[in-house]
């Protein structure tokens, strides 16, 4: 449940309180008595703590996938090609 701030608009009187999201906003001071009580913006209070969420929460199993290398005989076998663009020689 989210933490509301609330400001009396008649004595000034300022309180938090914890409520749903679905409830209805408070109107009367608890201090004046009068339904004077606005609902005010204000900034979240929640803070990203550690080495970083998405690595403990969605990386998977922490491993790295493994490369794959070539080989030194496949890439030996092809050789150099004329134009340079690794096209394969032509059958004859």
């Amino acid at each position: 449940m989210p933490i509301y701030e609330y400001a009396c608009e008649g004595c000034g009187h300022e309180l938090e309180t914890l409520q749903k999201m679905n409830d209805a906003p408070l109107v009367d001071c608890p201090s004046c008595k009068e339904p004077r009580l606005r609902r005010l913006i204000s900034a979240a209070g929640f803070q990203l703590k550690g080495t970083g969420w998405y690595a403990t929460d969605f990386k998977g199993n922490g491993k790295k996938p493994e490369k794959k290398s070539e080989t030194k005989s496949e890439s030996s076998a092809e050789g150099p090609s004329s134009d340079g663009k690794g096209a394969s020689p032509a059958p004859s």
